[in-house]
């Protein structure tokens, strides 16, 4: 049986995409809604809730899951702090949610990997960290960038203080409990991730490269059909894969 969704987000890129692949993927749309929709209209008709809107319209929207009791997947990016915490008090403990920056089954498996290299290398390798994406694109770093960074910042140890955004002028030798994150905007980039782990005498690149948002929104729909029934709480795509050690 095909999965019917409440979109929100539908008229976005994200939202486009959903809508192109949704047949051939077993789901329908079943409620497409954007910013001033009222997004109740037809929730009742859903078996889940996939948003990529705007972080400021997520919170309203994880309350629209709880009282409906449906899956949430949380493609949108760009949350703060406060809006973050406003989320997960929402649906902690109550429904199944799915937070992810990336969707793609490939960045998915990037992380994974970088996960694995950086414990086999260990802190004699130092990480930096690369994304490029579209001219329209409104937060850096991207969201694919930050679970990179968080994954690195868990495998050597290291807090938020030792995250360097950018360099620029006299900033002095490297520290090498440090991880390099470097944002580029430019053109209809669809979205270019690289994790470098650079030794002495050696350097190792873990790259993904997007060319189609299709991979973003068949992640989506799969993610949508795995967390229906699912045990509430938080889960990434890396669950759904099943990469989780």
């Amino acid at each position: 049986m095909a999965l019917n969704i409440l979109l929100n987000g539908s008229r976005g890129r994200m939202g486009v995409a959903i809508s192109n692949i949704a047949e051939a993927n077993n789901a329908v749309i079943a409620s497409a809604c954007d910013a001033g929709d009222d997004a109740s209209a037809n929730v009742a008709n859903c078996d889940a809730i996939i948003d990529f809107s705007f972080h400021e319209i997520t919170p309203g929207i994880a309350e629209l899951a709880v009282a409906h009791n449906l899956p949430l997947i949380i493609g949108t990016t760009g949350h703060t702090a406060e809006e973050k915490a406003a989320i997960l008090s929402t649906v902690e403990g109550k429904i199944p949610v799915v937070w992810a920056g990336n969707y793609s089954v490939g960045v998915n498996t990037l992380n994974y990997l970088t996960r694995k290299a950086a414990t086999i290398l260990g802190e004699q390798y130092e990480p930096e960290v690369l994304e490029m994406h579209h001219h329209h694109k409104k937060d850096a770093p991207s969201g694919t960038a930050e679970r990179l960074i968080e994954i690195l910042k868990d495998s050597y140890a290291l807090n938020d203080e030792q995250v360097v955004h950018g360099r620029e002028g006299l900033v002095g030798a490297r520290p090498r409990k440090e991880i390099g994150v470097h944002a580029l905007r430019g053109g209809d980039i669809v979205g270019e991730h690289t994790v470098y782990f650079c030794g002495e005498g050696e350097r190792i690149e873990l790259t993904h490269r997007a060319t189609d948002r299709k991979i973003f929104a068949q992640g989506a729909v799969r993610a949508a059909q795995w967390a229906v029934g699912k045990t509430p709480g938080v889960y990434n795509m890396e669950d759904v894969l099943g990469l989780v050690d």
